[in-house]
């Protein structure tokens, strides 16, 4: 399923985890890391898990929850979040501050050990994560990977800016790790959420450099986001004719064709195949 909006909600609010897939994000993320004090971790823990336990509670997103980095308080997490009732409505784990492929195997083996049987979203935002980003993707428990530029910018000492040439090598660095491994690329979050013509302009330049989604700290950059993902209805028309030459082509065994006087080949094909991939998500939600 498509992941065009990725949206964080703290767990420590169970009310707030209860509608957040109301929003009508591809994503949820239950964060059990930034977005709770370190003192009400624990009271954190027991909400995400009577929220994923409930049977009432019936989403139909994908539903994440953000650990903490790998370590003790991971193991907590996941001792929580990762048990029987609950781990059947987690889709996804998000691992902040991935520094390495190693951070993705070490957690890959504590949800092994608790029988929890899902994908990593491993979130990049240090150096050393941009700097290891295709291991990070090529790992197997690897499914997708989130660009974090508020907290890389802290670890090198970057000046936030507007203009974002500060991350803009790491932000391109990532979508290709991301690429080449064949995983989901989730642009960073938007923080002003007042601006939301910033945020449509963010997200636009997102989609051109490949992102296939977008991370969101507030419901209401949930649409906007979506919409910037979702494919026009020319797009869509277009990858429809090709996936039909596709056909007549194969019947004919042809591994090129025309379409609207443009040669098409197996990477055009899969830019088609992605486009209806989006267009049905977005018709679903």
């Amino acid at each position: 399923m498509p992941r065009r909006s990725v949206l964080f909600t703290p767990g420590d609010r169970p009310e707030m985890l209860r509608k957040a897939p109301d929003a009508g994000a591809d994503v949820v993320v239950f964060d059990l890391e930034d977005a709770v004090a370190p003192g009400r971790k624990a009271e954190a823990r027991e909400a995400v898990r009577a929220v994923l336990s409930d049977p009432e509670f019936d989403p139909d997103c994908e539903v994440c929850v953000r650990i903490n980095p790998t370590g003790v308080a991971a193991d907590d997490d996941l001792r929580e979040v990762a048990v029987t009732d609950a781990a059947a409505t987690l889709d996804s784990v998000m691992l902040p501050k991935t520094a390495s492929a190693d951070d993705v195997t070490t957690l890959a083996r504590l949800l092994d050990e608790h029988d929890c049987d899902v994908p990593v979203l491993a979130l990049v935002e240090t150096a050393a994560g941009v700097l290891n980003a295709a291991d990070i993707a090529a790992a197997d428990a690897t499914d997708a990977l989130a660009f974090g530029a508020e907290d890389l910018s802290a670890d090198v000492g970057a000046t936030r800016t507007r203009e974002g040439t500060e991350v803009l090598y790491a932000r391109e660095h990532v979508v290709l790790a991301a690429s080449a491994a064949g995983v989901d690329a989730i642009d960073t979050v938007y923080t002003d959420i007042e601006d939301v013509d910033g945020l449509r302009e963010e997200t636009a330049f997102a989609v051109e450099l490949g992102y296939d989604g977008k991370m969101a700290i507030h419901p209401a950059q949930v649409d906007p986001i979506n919409e910037a993902f979702t494919p026009s209805a020319e797009r869509v028309e277009w990858a429809e004719r090709v996936l039909e030459a596709k056909a007549e082509a194969d019947a004919e065994d042809r591994g090129v064709f025309r379409v609207d006087g443009e040669m098409i080949d197996a990477p055009l094909v899969a830019q088609a195949e992605r486009i209806l991939e989006y267009a049905r998500a977005a018709d679903e939600r």
